[in-house]
Formats: structure tokens, sequence, C-alpha cells
């Protein structure tokens, strides 16, 4: 990598060196640094002297060098990526972000630093009241996932899996469950048998229906991705599917019957694209839902090497399928609506296109940045992911290598999959949970409100899982304290692995951290629970309370088996308040609408959004668990289109409380925990 006339040769953190020496000419070098450490430069030698009479510990200096020819040395960095950018782009001028948003295997050059090792704190385990208890059989959810081959995998895309979705779909204030499925590559399959897309209508009592064929939901194929919204206002939530092929958006018909709208409403496209995660967002707040469709890679298994053929085409020395690096990425698209059921692609004209081809998998939207205004986080496997900062005029910037989320924070780029947002430390601002690839952790960015983020995995204690490959994830109030917990799901890609003494299996354990309130996270799987320590090779996942009794339950798609229904029992031994939104103003969803809840002194907020986790879709409700409160003494809605503000004081937890826009609570639904029904009153 270079820049313009300067090469970065020596950037280090101080960590109380009084002196460090470089063997580089003095007359060639330029020395960046904080004004207050009077730091001196004296050449010896040929050698430069730095010296630092007043160190301060984790001070960043850099060091750069116009002649090319200078020999170059390994430092070790430790350093956070978006300290170092705030210096070194004053030096170099933006045209530095260009070359660090370039995948790191793109450059021509690279410069040579070390990253060093953190230690790992040890996890402790609790005992929590909570267990997840996987019932999806006596659900009745019986049809198993079909992807790709079970005993080994040739192409990638029989490696990646797909998404989930938790969603009301009739209005009827209970989740039911839709359910993506693959196919199997040089397989032709007898009439009637090939494997489709499910649909599940919530019975209210536990079960599960399958309603695939009324719905007229049911696709053959390999789908991929699934997110909700009403995109039309019609008041019915509406289901867009991605597709290693073609796209489809399906329009609620409000009867229990989807149609397919896709070509009507603008979206279909002729080539084959392999789509992955989606988010609905209404990006220019004029209360229609627009689309931001992530693509994976331009995926022709006639044009790929067989498994070991090449150099991305191994994995710890053994022979695996091709991918992803090696393959061309796909490039994301925006879709604006236009308001009257269609769709126009926006994707050059709102710089979505500027970060070129990347390997997006899931893509959420949020107002990171509290301006009132929604962007976009990508999680990119093996390349910087994406940031989209929304400009409130009709286009977005990348902006994760600056705000310090594109990156590890040793700089490294990593297989990001799934994607958590929340507000974990309730300061009033979201911060990013991303699941990675095994070898390698995932990353909790915290979002210190000033437009950045810190990555602060090893200090929030959320390190521990390393050798598993982690998919579906998000924050969500497990034992319902008050405190966002996280729980993710893991699987391995490659089943030859338990044939090859690594350490690594293709079917692994969940894995739940629990939030302590100060900032730190314990890991407490092995407590949790059947349906946290049994083993699977997991993909997609989506949170919410599908029974209504008031705890977040989860459910989960398994490679080549039944999905899991995570049941929740316990969490609610603590109180809790749920929110439905309505716009009217805004979209009908809600999507962007905010929720704040105090109780005491103690206040949490959270979004009404689309997408999430790993191409999937969470209940849009919202929940917040309130410990042992017994009244909620704040609750503030901030509806997205008009910024107003509608607050609610002195409500009773332990309820669903259904808020229309302009119009207040016009619902609560107080559940009776013993039959699993709810009784509602008006308002």
């Amino acid at each position: 990598m270079r820049a313009p006339g300067w090469t970065a040769v020596a950037v280090w953190r101080l960590e109380g060196s009084e002196k460090v020496e470089l063997p580089m000419d003095a007359a060639n070098a330029r020395v960046l640094y904080p004004a207050d450490l009077g730091i001196t430069i004296q050449a010896v030698n040929r050698n430069l002297i730095v010296g630092f009479p007043r160190p301060r510990m984790g001070c960043i200096v850099s060091v750069w060098n116009s002649c090319f020819c200078t020999r170059k040395i390994a430092i070790d960095m430790k350093f956070s990526r978006r300290n170092f950018l705030q210096l070194s782009a004053t030096l170099l001028g933006p045209g530095i972000l260009d070359f660090l948003r370039t995948p790191t295997w793109r450059w021509s050059s690279l410069p040579i630093l070390q990253s060093s090792t953190i230690p790992a704190v040890p996890a402790q385990e609790s005992s929590p009241q909570v267990q997840f208890v996987d019932v999806a059989r006596e659900a009745g959810l019986a049809t198993p996932n079909v992807w790709g081959g079970v005993d080994s995998k040739s192409y990638i895309i029989e490696a990646k899996g797909s998404g989930i979705a938790f969603f009301d779909y009739d209005q009827d204030g209970w989740l039911d469950i839709y359910i993506t499925n693959g196919s199997r590559l040089n397989t032709t399959w007898p009439p009637g048998q090939a494997p489709t897309t499910q649909l599940y209508h919530n019975n209210r009592d536990g079960t599960f229906a399958d309603v695939t064929a009324k719905s007229g939901l049911g696709r053959s194929g390999w789908q991929t991705g699934v997110c909700v919204g009403d995109y039309d206002n019609d008041g019915w939530d509406d289901l867009f599917c991605t597709f290693w092929g073609h796209n489809i958006l399906f329009h609620n018909n409000g009867d229990g019957t989807f149609t397919d709208v896709t070509k009507k409403a603008g979206l279909w496209k002729d080539e084959v694209r392999w789509g992955s995660g989606c988010t609905w967002l209404d990006y220019d707040r004029d209360g229609f839902l627009d689309l931001f469709v992530a693509n994976y890679i331009v995926f022709d298994p006639s044009k790929v090497p067989a498994a070991g053929e090449a150099m991305n085409c191994q994995y710890k020395g053994t022979p695996v399928m091709c991918g992803p690096r090696g393959l061309p990425g796909g490039m994301n698209i925006f879709y604006r609506n236009n308001s009257d059921g269609t769709f126009t692609d926006v994707s050059e004209k709102a710089g979505v296109l500027k970060p070129g081809p990347r390997y997006s998998i899931t893509a959420v939207s949020y107002d990171f940045d509290n301006d009132g205004w929604p962007d976009i986080y990508v999680a990119v496997d093996s390349e910087p992911s994406i940031l989209f900062h929304n400009n409130h005029d009709g286009t977005f910037t990348d902006v994760a290598v600056m705000s310090g989320c594109a990156y590890s924070d040793a700089s490294n780029e990593q297989a990001g999959m799934g994607v958590g947002i929340g507000d974990y430390d309730c300061d009033g601002w979201l911060d990013i949970f991303k699941t990675n690839f095994a070898d390698d952790t995932s990353n909790l960015y915290h979002n210190n409100g000033d437009g950045s983020f810190t990555e602060v995995t090893f200090k929030a204690g959320v390190q521990g899982d390393t050798q598993n490959v982690k998919w579906g994830c998000g924050f969500i109030d497990y034992d319902n304290d008050g405190w966002p917990d996280i729980l993710q799901v893991d699987g391995h890609v490659y089943p030859s692995i338990d044939q090859h003494n690594l350490g690594q299996t293709f079917t692994e354990p969940r894995v739940v951290y629990r939030n302590l309130g100060n900032g730190k996270f314990e890991d407490v799987s092995k407590a949790m629970g059947p349906g946290i320590t049994t083993r699977h090779s997991s993909r997609g996942c989506a949170f919410g309370d599908y029974d209504n009794d008031g705890d977040i339950d989860v459910v989960v798609n398994n490679m080549n088996e039944i999905p899991s229904l995570l049941r929740n029992d316990g969490g609610n031994n603590n109180n809790w308040i749920k929110v439905k939104l309505i716009g009217t103003k805004c979209n009908r969803t809600a999507i962007g609408a905010r929720v704040r809840v105090v109780t005491g002194k103690h206040s949490q907020m959270d979004e009404v959004h689309s997408g999430t986790s790993v191409m999937s879709q969470s209940d849009l409700r919202l929940h917040f668990g309130v410990g042992q409160a017994k009244k909620i003494d704040h609750l503030e809605v901030k509806w997205p289109t008009t910024q107003k503000v509608e607050t609610f004081t002195d409500l009773d937890p332990n309820q669903i409380l259904i808020i229309k826009e302009g119009s207040g609570i016009i619902q609560k639904i107080l559940p009776n925990l013993k039959t699993k029904t709810a009784h509602r009153e008006g308002q």
C-alpha cells in the first residue's frame, strides 16, 4: 500500500518507552505525534532517534517516509485503528482512506506490521434460573432444512446456509415462523418432492400448523435471506426473500395468502445473483419503506475450481470447496420506494456502489449516530465490513474505516457473518456485535457517541468462542433483568472437518453471554440447558416471544435437519414490557421508531428493525426486561418520519402495549401465563 508521496514505515503505541531507534534516514522522515509529548528527533549514524521525555501510556506515534527505497521494519502494533486514522488522515489527506477501505488481499504490497496477542479473560460460569429447551418437534416444526451435501460440500453455495423469520403475518398477536430452504446440486427431485420454503401458523397453544400450501409462499430453490416490512402501508407485513437465483417480493394479501409481485414492483433482475441479507428502512423519511439488498458472490459452479485445486481451496492443509476469496464479489443494491407499490434502483445515486464488490452477508439498518436518519451496517466475509452513514440527502457514505467498525481492533480483516445491534451498556447509543469465522473472536464494537466505535471484545469478556464458526446472533435480555445479553449460534462449513484432528467439529454448541451490567459479560452457555449445549450446524436465528409469556425465545435454522425452537423457561420470573408500534405518518411497520423505557434510574432503548442475525428477521415488537420494577416510570416513543415524541408514564409491567402513532395506547394485552392465552383490553 502506498499513499501519494509517503509510506508508513512504523506505527506504534507508547507503553512508557522513553526512546525508539529507527534504522532510516532522518532527512526523509516525518514523525506524527501529539504536541504535548515534547518529542525530540535526532539523526545518529543514519538512524532516526525519537525521544519521549514525557511518555504517555497509549499515545499513538507514527513515522512516515518519503523515500520508497527505505527498508521497512516490523513494530508491535498495539493501537486502535480509529485512533491511527485520526492521526494519519491529517498528514496524508483523505486518499489514505481509499487504500484502507480496499481489502488487504487486493493490495499490491503490504505494510509490515505485526499485531499483538491480547490475553484471554477467563469466563466465569454462573447458575442462571433460565433454561432454553428445544421444543421444535412437539411444536410441529417437522420439515427438515435441505442445504447441499450432508457428508461433503463441493461448492460454497452448499455451505453458507440461510436465515429464518419470526413474524406475525396474520396480525393476530402471535408470532408465526417462516423457514427458508435450499436444495442439492446435481439432484433431480421427483414431482412434488423438492424441498420448499415453509410457513407455520401459530396455534396459540405452543404448537404450529404448516400453512405453506394455503399461503402461496412455498418455493423451491436456494432461498438464503428474509426481511419483513409493510412496503405499501396497507397494514399487512410483506416478505422479501433473497435467493441464489432471483429474489422475490411477496405481497401480504391480508387473508392468509401472499402474491409474488417482484416484476410488478420493479425488483426483478434477469441475471442470476446470490442475494444474502436484506433490510427495510425509510432512508428519506417519506413514510414508505425502501430496500437494501446485500449480494455475496457472483457464483457459477461451472467456473469454480474443484475442491483443493486452487490456493483458496485449502483449509489447514486439507482440500475444501473454493471461496469466497478467489471468487468475484457481489454488488449490493438499494431500491427507493416510489410510494405507488413500485421501486427504483438508486444504488449508484445513493452511493451504495462506491465500496465496490464485497462478500456481503448480513445487512441491518439503525440510527447509529442518533441524528434521526437510518444508517446501514453490513457484515462482510473476508473483507472490511461496511457502515453506510445517511447523509440526509438521499446518499450514503461508507464510514466504517474511520468509525472503527470495518476491521478488528488489530486492523485485521475478518470473515463477518452475523450482526446483532443493541445498547448493551444502556448509555443511549446502539452498539454492534458481529460474528466471524473459526480461529477468530466475534467483535463487540462500543458506540462512543461521537460517530466512532471502539472494539471492546476482550475488555467485555466476549472473546472466548474462537474454535467455532459463528453465525446468527442478537442482543436479547433472556432473564429480563434490564440488561441486553448476547446469544449466538454456531456451525462449521466443512463436514470433513470431523475427519481431521484440527480441534474443530462440524456441529457445535450455541453460546450465551450474560450481561453483568458493568460493561462486561460472562459466558453462561454450559448452564443454559440442552437447547444451548446440544450440537448442531446452525446458520440463521430469530428472536421473539412466540408463546407470549413474557420472555424471549429463539428459532434456529439448522443445516440438513429440522429447526430448533428454543423455548425460554424462567425468563419471565422478572418483569417486562412489550411494545407493538403502528405508524400512520411514518411507515406502517414503524421501522426506525425508537422506544425508551425508564424504571427508576435505569434507562434502556431499542429500535424497530428489519433484518439482523444472519439473513433473518426477528419479532418486530420491542421487548424490555425491567427486573423487579413494579412500574414503568416513563415510556417514550420517537416516530421516525416526524421525529415527534409521545410519552407515557406510570405503566404496569407484564403486558403488551399496542401504540398507534398520534393515537397513543390503543390496546393492552395481558398474557395468561398458565393457559398461554391473552386477554385484550382496548383503550
